[in-house]
């Protein structure tokens, strides 16, 4: 018995070493090389529009409902850019939180009204089972997020 429990073992820790180094791959291949900061197209997002970009960072939250989206911390602190696929294109699984994630894709925008705003906030929180103050919104916004065309996770 002692040397079943060892056997298991030692094929357990050889299993999470080959597993450890691992790549998921999902939507098309990366063809980029050059990776872009976040925080140079969050510095200047304009000039960023409509251009392929690669970027790498922790994946801080993924879209629990169908996967359809993922927000990638940026390097600077407290900055983050959220990558959207239409749904089932690829779906980026819960167990990327906490993980590195290298994505390609094109930066675009979204204009919302004061009241887009406050049906996209409130919808956020709802998801999130958290509070939101509609008198927080000040007026209409501009987004920016990746529309993902391929992503590898670590």
């Amino acid at each position: 018995m002692k040397k079943i429990v060892t056997a298991c073992l030692i094929m357990l820790v050889i299993a999470c070493n080959v597993f450890a180094g691992s790549v998921k791959k999902l939507g098309k291949e990366l063809t980029l090389k050059n990776k872009t900061k976040i925080s140079e197209i969050l510095k200047k997002p304009d000039s960023f529009v409509g251009k392929k970009v690669l970027i790498e960072g922790m994946v801080v939250d993924v879209c629990s409902k169908r996967g359809c989206w993922m927000e990638i911390a940026s390097d600077k602190s407290f900055q983050k850019i959220k990558v959207k696929v239409n749904d089932g294109e690829i779906v980026f699984p819960m167990e990327a939180k906490g993980k590195t994630a290298k994505v390609e894709g094109t930066v675009y925008q979204i204009k919302m009204t004061k009241e887009q705003v406050i049906e996209k906030k409130t919808e956020e929180a709802k998801e999130k089972g958290k509070t939101f103050d509609p008198n927080s919104v000040k007026g209409p916004e501009t987004i920016y997020q990746i529309k993902g065309l391929g992503a590898e996770i670590k």
